[in-house]
């Protein structure tokens, strides 16, 4: 019962995670003041937060080890590689180009990060393919 209240919340977050950033992206090439709006500077660190706990609560409720399970450690670099690339995209980037390039740079991550999630191997969606 806990296990899939917490992987409810979990992927319900990462949808909110993922649909966040394509609205913040959207703004961001469209350079509107949205942006700089509370509400949409504080929202994400909340929702990623929940996404990030609820996370931790599975591997820790499935006592997972991310050293001894690679497709988690895949997950986690991932995860790395995305705020990165979602930090350039919406703050940190010196041009609208650049933020573009790592914007898409971040959503491909998010994609490979879901695709290790659902096929539990760090091949993603290619080890779906393979079956």
């Amino acid at each position: 019962m806990a296990y899939l209240l917490i992987k409810s919340l979990h992927v319900i977050t990462g949808v909110a995670t993922i649909s966040g950033f394509l609205l913040r992206g959207y703004w961001m090439m469209t350079r509107s003041d949205k942006l700089q709006m509370k509400v949409t500077r504080i929202a994400p660190h909340i929702i990623d937060t929940l996404f990030l706990l609820s996370g931790i609560a599975l591997v820790s409720t499935l006592h997972l080890n991310a050293f001894s399970e690679p497709w988690l450690l895949a997950k986690f670099v991932g995860l790395i590689g995305y705020i990165v690339l979602g930090t350039i995209a919406i703050k940190r980037g010196p041009t609208l180009k650049i933020r573009i390039v790592a914007f898409v740079g971040a959503l491909a991550v998010f994609a490979y990060i879901a695709g290790v999630a659902v096929a539990k191997s760090p091949a993603s969606w290619l080890s779906l393919l393979a079956r």
